[in-house]
C-alpha cells in the first residue's frame, strides 16, 4: 500500500463569494489558508487568485506572487499553479503566473469541453458582487477551450521551459486519450499524475461505475507510468474520496471543488477538509505522503528551483 498524496485546491475558479463566507479571496487570506492546510497533512496546494476586492478569479502574476513566497517559507508544500485559470480567459492570461513562478507542477486540463456551472445560479436569489450571476449563467453557452494547440503550447512554453510536471485534470474518460497521443510524441513524460475529475456538468458523471472504469482504461493506457488520482464536486466529495485511496490513487479536497465539511454545513476552512480525509485515510491504514514523499513519487524538480 503506497503513501497516499493530499492535494487541496484553495480557492478555484468556479465558487463565488456569495456560496460562502469562508472561500479564501484576499492573497492574505488565501495564503493563510494554504498554510493551514498543508499543517493539516496536504502535500501538494493547488492554487488561484482572486480579486481581492470582488472576488473574481483573476491570473494576474502580481497577485500570485503575493502569496507563493508566503506559503514557501511557512510550509516545505508542493505548490501547484493553475493553468485553467476562470471561465472565459485566454490563453495568455491563464498561463502567465507559471510564466513567472516557474513552479514544480501546474495543472493542465486535458480537453475542450463544455464546462456547467449554471445550476449554481439558481440556489441564490441575492449576490454580493455584479460579476457573479451572469459569471455562472454565462456557462449555458460557454465552451472551455483546451486545443491541441493550447496544450502542445502549455507542455512546451511552461512544460520543457521550465522542467514544471503536470497535474493532467482529466474531466472525460477520451481526455486519457488525449494525453497518450502527447505523451507518444514524447512532448510530455512519465511518470504522470492523472487527476480524474467527476460531477462537473459537461464531464464525467459522479457515479462509481465512471470512477471505476476511468481507473480500468489508465492502467490500459499507462501501466505503472502513472499516478492515479481522483476526486468529485460537492456532496459526492468525501466518498469518491475513499473509494480512490482505496483504489490505491491520491486524494483532492479543498474549497475550489467543494464548499461543504458535512451535509448542509459549510467548511470553515480547506484544512477542515484535509483532516477530515486524513483521519478516514488513517483509519483505513493508509499512509499519508509527505512533500518529500510526494517530490520522489511524482520526479519533481525540487522547492529550490522554482521562480519565488
Amino acid at each position: 500500500m503506497s503513501k497516499v498524496i493530499i492535494t487541496c485546491a484553495v480557492t478555484g475558479g468556479i465558487h463565488t463569494p456569495t456560496m460562502s463566507p469562508y472561500l479564501p479571496i484576499t492573497p492574505n487570506e488565501i495564503a493563510e489558508s494554504a498554510i493551514e492546510a498543508a499543517k493539516a497533512g496536504a502535500s501538494i496546494l493547488h492554487l488561484h487568485a482572486r480579486d481581492p476586492q470582488t472576488g473574481r478569479p483573476r491570473q494576474d502574476p502580481e497577485l500570485f506572487m503575493q502569496f507563493l513566497p508566503r506559503i514557501k517559507q511557512a510550509t516545505d508544500a508542493v505548490l501547484n499553479i493553475t493553468t485553467g485559470g476562470g471561465l472565459g480567459m485566454s490563453l495568455e492570461e491563464r498561463i502567465a503566473p507559471a510564466h513567472r513562478a516557474k513552479p514544480e507542477v501546474c495543472s493542465l486540463n486535458m480537453g475542450t469541453m463544455n464546462f456547467g456551472a449554471f445550476e449554481l445560479a439558481k440556489k441564490f436569489t441575492s449576490w454580493k458582487h455584479e460579476w457573479e450571476l451572469p459569471y455562472l449563467e454565462g456557462t449555458k453557452s460557454l465552451i472551455y477551450a483546451n486545443t491541441f494547440t493550447m496544450l502542445e503550447r502549455i507542455m512546451i512554453e511552461v512544460g520543457e521551459a521550465y522542467n514544471v510536471r503536470f497535474e493532467y485534470e482529466c474531466y472525460d474518460f477520451s481526455h486519457l486519450e488525449t494525453l497518450k497521443y502527447f505523451a507518444d510524441k514524447g512532448l510530455v513524460k512519465p511518470p504522470f499524475l492523472i487527476q480524474g475529475i467527476f460531477g462537473i456538468q459537461g464531464g464525467m458523471g459522479a457515479r462509481i461505475e465512471n470512477l471505476v472504469h476511468f481507473k480500468s482504461l489508465a492502467d490500459q493506457i499507462f501501466g505503472k507510468d502513472y499516478h492515479f488520482s481522483a476526486f468529485a464536486v460537492g456532496r459526492h466529495q468525501m466518498s469518491f474520496l475513499t473509494v480512490a485511496a482505496v483504489m490505491g490513487g491520491a486524494v483532492r479536497v479543498g474549497l475550489e471543488d467543494s464548499l461543504y465539511i458535512g451535509r448542509g454545513e459549510l467548511a470553515k476552512s480547506n484544512a477542515q477538509q484535509v483532516r477530515k480525509i486524513r483521519r478516514i485515510l488513517e483509519e483505513l491504514g493508509h499512509e499519508i505522503a509527505s512533500p518529500t514523499d510526494a517530490r520522489k513519487m511524482l520526479d519533481l524538480k525540487g522547492g529550490d528551483r522554482v521562480g519565488f
